[in-house]
């Protein structure tokens, strides 16, 4: 908890004058009952109970003066809190490769089964993207605080011919920042028009004018959730992508399917031999200051997407709490005059 201490040290002298003014004031009511035996006498008839009673009014006072002394110092702490208008782009791989069963029923059901789960658990404050990329990348559900329309759009998704890792993530961030110049029109399924973006235009782009000296991973409103199996063969180089995401200072997470070992899989005639590429996926995220999350079959994915949920959707904010302290002192002040009025007739 933190404090603006001038304010505090200047109202805090307060209290030691009142305290020193209140044992004062005791100390001639005890005078004059030395002077008064039957002052004395009554005290007695009293019992301790009654002399504490006569103090417990004043003590409570004086709780709620510190309360307010402490008000007056504007206190905030840590809180964990939702982020405000955060929006969620979930950047999913439809390649061929999605389609092996080495994660049950297979990559890609399993995928759609961990995004509907991950999407229904967001708060409603978070608007939830998502982009679907094989050898090209298409936004098929602009950001929406509407879930069925987004889990409506995952349950569209068709496999596709190779992996663009780097489309899905450039299409993610045009989505982001429409007004920032990634000129995604540029790509082609065959990859010709995107990699000339990935050599010369991507180079040139920077981060926004109003962050130049934006560091990766601080932008707060966004972040990107990428879900592929790491063999990008087509587009962008998924690293350029990945620096352009940390020149804006959008973080990428990226989940991890299948396994290291691989499996084969049949398409359209083909038989191809796919296998995870942790090491692509881990770079995109330690670049952008992400955090790559492996998941080997259906319940641990779902595990990493609750686990992603929690460290995407809420972040701690220092929160001023001077109303609390201010309502305290109030409610202590309302009880000692009450106290006051019910036992001895007055207040205070």
């Amino acid at each position: 908890m933190t404090f603006l201490w001038p304010e505090m040290l200047w109202t805090g002298l307060l209290l030691p004058a009142l305290v020193a003014l209140y044992w004062l004031a005791a100390r001639r009511r005890r005078q004059a009952a030395l002077r008064y035996p039957n002052l004395g006498l009554a005290r007695e008839a009293i019992g301790r109970w009654g002399a504490w009673r006569r103090h417990l009014a004043p003590v409570l006072l004086f709780v709620a003066l510190t309360a307010l002394v402490v008000a007056a110092a504007r206190p905030s702490t840590s809180i964990l809190l939702p982020r405000q208008q955060q929006t969620i782009i979930l950047v999913m791989d439809v390649s061929a490769s999605m389609g092996a069963n080495d994660v049950l029923p297979s990559r890609l059901a399993a995928s759609q089964d961990a995004a509907r789960r991950f999407i229904d658990a967001m708060p409603s404050s978070v608007r939830i993207g998502v982009v679907a990329y094989g050898g090209s990348a298409n936004l098929v559900q602009p950001p929406t605080f509407d879930r069925e329309e987004a889990i409506a759009a995952i349950n569209r998704f068709e496999l596709q011919r190779q992996t663009a890792i780097g489309s899905g993530i450039l299409t993610a961030l045009s989505t982001l920042f429409p007004d920032a110049g990634i000129q995604m029109e540029m790509v082609g399924p065959d990859g010709s028009g995107e990699r000339m973006l990935g050599s010369a235009a991507l180079a040139d782009l920077k981060a926004p004018s109003a962050h130049k000296s934006i560091e990766p991973g601080s932008y707060p409103s966004a972040a990107i959730v990428l879900l592929s199996d790491g063999q990008s063969n087509t587009g962008t180089d998924p690293m350029d992508a990945a620096q352009l995401a940390a020149n804006y200072g959008v973080k990428v997470f990226t989940v991890g399917f299948g396994s290291k070992e691989g499996t084969v899989i049949t398409y359209e005639g083909w038989r191809v031999r796919v296998a995870l590429d942790e090491d692509t996926l881990r770079h995109v995220a330690n670049l952008t200051q992400g955090e790559y999350f492996p998941a080997g079959n259906g319940d641990d994915l779902r595990a990493v997407y609750q686990t992603l949920g929690s460290r995407i959707a809420l972040e701690r904010k220092p929160t001023e709490i001077t109303a609390l302290f201010a309502g305290l002192a109030g409610a202590l002040v309302v009880l000692a005059m009450a106290f006051s009025l019910w036992w001895f007739g007055r207040v205070m």
